[in-house]
């Protein structure tokens, strides 16, 4: 079925429609989020969280992109008022435990695990979110900016030195 047909459906209160949408989207939305967070639990939350809030303000949803970018929207948003909300000091153990089993989750799985994604992992989610969805995702800029409910020059911002701070990692793990 047209998934225009179905987020219609859905807005009119189909349970059903709003089912089959959220079970069209939720592995694209899992693997987004599991590279967001580098944190299987946390994503496994957030999707949670982002189904819950789509099925609220599915009737928000107005067309002008496409419906898993609305999604990602909205999972983007969750993560950042938690990671707002939570002290980075206190997550830390935490993350560094939960990086070791997405790596070895990936691995398992047969997925890439490259140098790049450890240096990746490194970095904060202010400057990992906007770098995945810009390089990863092809997302635009401006696109990015209203994801994360900022302005396009702070992306801009991020993304540059965001890479500054892959490419030293990099180049840092070469040496050693």
């Amino acid at each position: 079925m047209d998934e225009l047909k179905l987020i219609k459906r859905a807005q009119r209160g189909d349970s059903q429609a709003m089912a089959q949408l959220l079970q069209a989207h939720y592995s694209f939305l899992m693997k987004y989020l599991i590279k967001m967070t580098m944190n299987p639990a946390l994503a496994e939350e957030v999707a949670q969280e982002t189904m819950l809030r789509c099925i609220e303000k599915i009737r928000l949803y107005n067309d002008t992109s496409k419906f898993s970018s609305w999604l990602i929207t909205l999972a983007t948003r969750i993560y950042i008022d938690q990671m707002r909300r939570t002290k980075v000091e206190k997550r830390w153990k935490d993350q560094e435990q939960a990086l070791r089993r997405t790596e070895w989750q990936l691995k398992a799985r047969q997925e890439e695990w490259t140098d790049a994604m450890e240096a990746l992992s490194r970095l904060d989610y202010e400057w990992r979110l906007p770098i995945l969805l810009k390089h990863y995702y092809g997302y635009a800029y401006e696109e990015i900016a209203d994801m994360m409910d900022i302005p396009p020059g702070t992306v801009k911002s991020r993304v540059h030195h965001g890479l500054q701070q892959l490419r030293k990692e990099l180049t840092t793990d070469e040496k050693e």
